[in-house]
């Protein structure tokens, strides 16, 4: 299995689970598990290869010519991360089954789950910078839906809106550090960037970058000043947290600080950044597990202590404390994980996560509480449990640093005040909860969970018992393969014997140990009655009050701004829209300059020049009629745009003129139907003549700004229009079209082949808009003013109401006087679907193409809509515009897709010839699946659009507005 096919795995399990039925909750997770499973079975498989240093690269061109392939790599590093996301997944997957209610929506869990593992997994295995920010950002974003699953709750929603906020904010960081390490570095591939420390340390933009990137990979990690969000984070459920805590999550923050090591550490900017937050987190997360009343709020502020530490290591510019860090991720993640589902077993049986609650658990779950002790002591550090060995490494590089004096006075310190610490609220969780008088107040009667559900604990705790008991045999050639990669050369001395002597680091093990003991003993009846309180001091490390001022202010700031600049009147908002685009126009002019060149004018023609004169009549006609008759306004709009199309045929660009004609159909269609539900205007009867002032100033305000639009772009056109364009952009692809991208139409096979990125793009947001403007109009209702009659009409026409209360009448056309029409029309239909499919076929080698056979393709579905009714037509044709969209992004998407998994650039066209009996010789290009891409969105976005205006027309007639008198004079939705 390539690694391609492991990183797209989790992604097809996501889409299968989300497909499966309600009730399926042994499906699913079966389902997530084998694919865990298949995956963990794989990486394992792997290990010969990245065994001794080795690397296994898979690379896919994308944009080679920026650097942006899609690269998968995988070393010692990537492989020890890829099993723990794989391996504790299946684990989670099991336990889940037994966690998860039936009555949960159980396939959009694990449809989530899947698709937050494949990004993770993405993320590790990623050999690209902008490809590691980009699963970055997807784990932020299936993280905020697994934390927010219970959406239901309150601090389910508080919580995943904060880790987004948090995470993905720092995202943003990242990305503008890792734009600024490419450009020191030259390039934004992993290898290069890992072989280029010393340049990127001795530029001048490495203060910058790392303080970037540091923001992005310490808020990831929920470090210091950002650990407030992982505790909110607590309201997900608990194989979730079990997941996102121990193994992935909050481990992307330190992998991505590994990950980076041999490049960005080795200075002091670094040790201070990362050493500094790692400290403080280290005590600041230990001191406030110990006053938690909450499970896993308790395992949570322990975590983001333990994640200090690990930053701290890698903040210290020691190899050997490198060596230590990843030790202590691969430590952390089976004891952290087993305790979360220890906790999930707790509250699952006993109904209450409160430790004020639970008391002597072990007579009721003695098997349960067994696992959890040990699993709590190894997160204590005591002798044979790895935690131990890691926290011993920890020690020694705290007293043997060389820095200086109060930095090697300081460290030792902290480390042996965060063991004792540690080993405070490992007492909280075990000895208050399992031991003591039996718990009679619970809101179940707690007993053993079922077999399976505690099997991954009982793995993981074993884990913790081998590791620590055979360090060396069991562990000791993976850490030597993980850790390789992170100091980025010969791997440092150290040992993983259990005894070293009597020495510095094992007299401050005894230390925390013992003043663990006795400050748990002595704040034991104050932590159990909830008497405790947290000091002054600690309120000036309220990251979560920081974080909720900062939004306060903020969003201060902005109302003032919004109060001051916005208007609800729609003119004064595009004065200002154009207003600031003339701007911005203008700033890069200052400078250059606006000249024109001497390029040969093309001989006028009295026929043309009377056209665009009639195109400029119309022009000023529609801006004057806009006001008192919005349907001459359009008819005199639509001249000018018949005008540009002429002008199109004339410049010989007959795919522009094509295509122009058909969008002036599609808007006017468009805006005919918006028309129909503005607001009546209403002319003032007597206004006051300081009204008059300010409407003939605002009036030629909006003039002088037209006017200076107009003028700046039909003299910008003049002079693009008249200067000489360099050859080798038109000989480019003049001489390359047919050739490379086999067809004969140089504008068709820029769109989907030399630009058909850009293609990809205009097409995704062309479906973004269709999706924006139907979720608009699904709420949208038309305005009261919009559908009634004027006093003197109702006089006139009293009868109207009465001819309108049948309301499939009134929305099917077809019915009435336009029976005619509606038969004409749907003989049409055969007709304009044989032009649509011939402008599409010929689109390659003739004018035309999937662009303009859509449109004409939509225009004839939207006649059927304007003369037969909303009704008629669906009731006799299912269209289903979203799934036209899905099938469109989904085909050209494959398209680029397939040129990649040939080994070439992304979109890269191919072309296959071949002969038929009767045809002859066929010629295919892989742009035509593509162009059927755009076909299809085409389509579907138009329809999509179109269609949910012309809904409006029923919702106009329901019952609840029969009483209502409405116009039915603008034509039929």
């Amino acid at each position: 299995m390539s690694l391609i096919v492991l990183l797209l795995l989790p992604f097809a399990g996501s889409c299968l689970a989300a497909l499966l039925p309600h009730n399926a909750r042994n499906t699913e997770s079966l389902l997530a598990g084998l694919v865990a499973l298949v995956g963990t079975l794989q990486v394992a498989l792997l290990y010969p290869q990245i065994a001794h240093g080795g690397v296994i690269r898979e690379e896919f061109m994308w944009l080679p010519s920026l650097g942006l392939n899609f690269v998968l790599r995988m070393d010692g590093f990537a492989w020890l991360f890829s099993m723990l996301v794989l391996g504790i997944g299946t684990l989670v997957s099991l336990y889940a089954r037994y966690y998860m209610s039936p009555d949960d929506p159980v396939p959009r869990f694990f449809a989530f789950f899947l698709a937050f593992m494949g990004a993770m997994l993405g993320l590790v295995i990623s050999g690209n910078l902008i490809q590691i920010v980009f699963f970055w950002e997807l784990t932020s974003l299936f993280s905020f839906l697994l934390i927010g699953y219970w959406h239901h709750r309150a601090d389910a929603r508080r919580g995943a809106y904060m880790a987004l906020m948090v995470t993905g904010a720092g995202g943003l960081c990242l990305l503008a550090g890792v734009m600024l390490l490419g450009h020191i570095v030259g390039s934004y591939d992993l290898d290069l960037v890992l072989a280029a420390g010393d340049q990127i340390r001795a530029h001048a933009l490495y203060p910058v970058m790392l303080a970037l990137v540091l923001i992005g990979a310490l808020s990831k990690s929920a470090q210091f000043p950002f650990h407030f969000w992982l505790p909110h984070a607590m309201a997900a459920p608990t194989p979730v947290s079990a997941y996102l805590h121990s193994a992935t999550m909050v481990k992307a923050g330190v992998f991505l600080l590994a990950r980076l090591w041999p490049s960005l550490s080795g200075s002091e900017e670094w040790f201070y950044i990362v050493g500094g937050a790692g400290a403080i987190t280290l005590l600041l997360g230990a001191y406030c597990a110990i006053f938690q009343n909450d499970l896993k709020g308790l395992l949570a502020y322990s975590t983001i202590s333990h994640l200090g530490l690990i930053t701290l290591l890698l903040g210290l510019n020691s190899p050997l404390a490198a060596v230590a860090a990843v030790f202590h991720i691969l430590n952390h993640a089976t004891f952290k994980a087993s305790l979360f589902m220890a906790a999930g077993i707790i509250d699952h049986e006993s109904g209450t996560r409160d430790i004020r609650k639970l008391s002597g658990l072990i007579r009721l779950i003695p098997f349960t509480a067994t696992l959890a002790m040990v699993a709590s002591a190894s997160m204590a550090g005591v002798p044979l449990l790895n935690g131990f060995l890691s926290k011993e490494m920890f020690f020694a590089e705290t007293v043997f640093i060389s820095s200086t004096a109060w930095v090697e006075f300081a460290l030792p310190v902290i480390a042996t005040v965060a063991g004792t610490f540690s080993v405070v609220y490992a007492l909280r969780f075990t000895v208050d909860v399992f031991f003591g008088p039996t718990a009679t107040n619970l809101p179940h009667t707690p007993h053993e969970p079922p077999r399976w559900m505690r099997a991954p604990v009982e793995l993981l705790v074993f884990t913790c018992l081998l590791v620590g008991i055979f360090p060396a045999q069991v562990v000791g050639s993976i850490l030597a393969a993980a850790a390789l990669p992170v100091v980025g050369g010969e791997l440092p001395e150290y040992s993983l014997a259990i005894w070293h002597g009597w020495n510095a680091p094992m007299i401050m093990s005894l230390v925390a140990m013992s003043a663990g003991v006795v400050l748990y003993l002595l704040l034991r009846n104050q932590l159990k009655r909830g008497r405790f309180k947290y000091p002054p001091i600690i309120s000036y490390f309220n990251g979560k009050r920081m974080f909720e001022r900062s939004l306060v202010v903020m969003m201060r700031g902005v109302r003032r701004i919004e109060k001051r600049i916005s208007t609800k009147r729609l003119q004064t908002q595009l004065f200002l829209l154009v207003l600031v685009a003339v701007v911005g126009g203008v700033i890069p002019m200052l400078n250059s300059g606006l000249s024109w060149g001497d390029r040969p004018k093309i001989p006028g023609s009295i026929v043309f020049v009377t056209l665009w004169l009639l195109a400029i009549a119309c022009a000023l006609g529609a801006a004057w009629q806009a006001k008192y008759h919005r349907l001459a306004a359009l008819t005199m709009v639509s001249v000018c745009g018949l005008m540009t199309c002429i002008t199109f045929v004339w410049f010989s660009a007959p795919d522009l003129a094509l295509t122009q004609l058909v969008v002036e159909v599609v808007t006017t269609v468009l805006i005919l139907l918006g028309l129909r539900w503005l607001p009546r205007r209403i002319e003032e009867v007597s206004p006051l003549p300081s009204s008059l002032r300010k409407a003939r100033i605002r009036r030629l305000r909006d003039f002088l700004l037209s006017t200076v639009v107009g003028g700046g772009m039909a003299l910008l056109s003049y002079a693009m229009l008249t200067r000489q364009t360099p050859n080798d952009i038109s000989s480019f692809y003049l001489s390359r079209a047919l050739p490379e991208g086999g067809g004969s139409n140089v504008v068709n096979v820029m769109l989907v082949d030399f630009r058909g990125f850009d293609t990809l793009g205009e097409i995704t947001v062309l479906g973004a808009v269709a999706l924006t403007v139907y979720a608009l109009l699904r709420r949208f209702r038309p305005s009261k003013e919009s559908m009634q009659l004027p006093a003197q009409q109702r006089q006139l026409a009293p009868d109207v109401a009465t001819d309108l209360v049948n309301p499939r009448q009134a929305s099917d056309t077809a019915l009435g006087f336009m029976m005619v029409p509606a038969v004409l029309v749907r003989l049409l239909l055969p007709i304009a679907l044989v032009v649509s499919f011939y402008l599409f076929m010929r689109g390659h080698n003739q004018p035309g193409g999937g662009f303009v056979a859509g449109l004409v393709m939509s225009v004839a579905f939207i006649l059927q809509y304007m003369v037969a009714g909303t009704q008629w037509v669906e009731a006799q044709m299912s269209l289903r515009p979203m799934r036209w969209m899905g099938f469109g992004l989904f085909s050209a998407t494959l398209t680029g897709l397939g040129a990649l998994f040939a080994g070439y650039p992304f979109l890269t066209t191919h072309t296959w010839h071949f002969s038929l009996p009767v045809l002859g010789d066929i010629h295919v290009a892989s742009a035509l699946f593509f162009d059927v891409g755009v076909y299809a969105m085409v389509v579907g976005s138009t329809l999509l659009m179109l269609t949910a205006l012309g809904h409006q027309s029923v919702r106009a007639h329901k019952p609840s507005n029969q009483a209502k008198v409405v116009v039915a004079t603008e034509g039929a939705a």
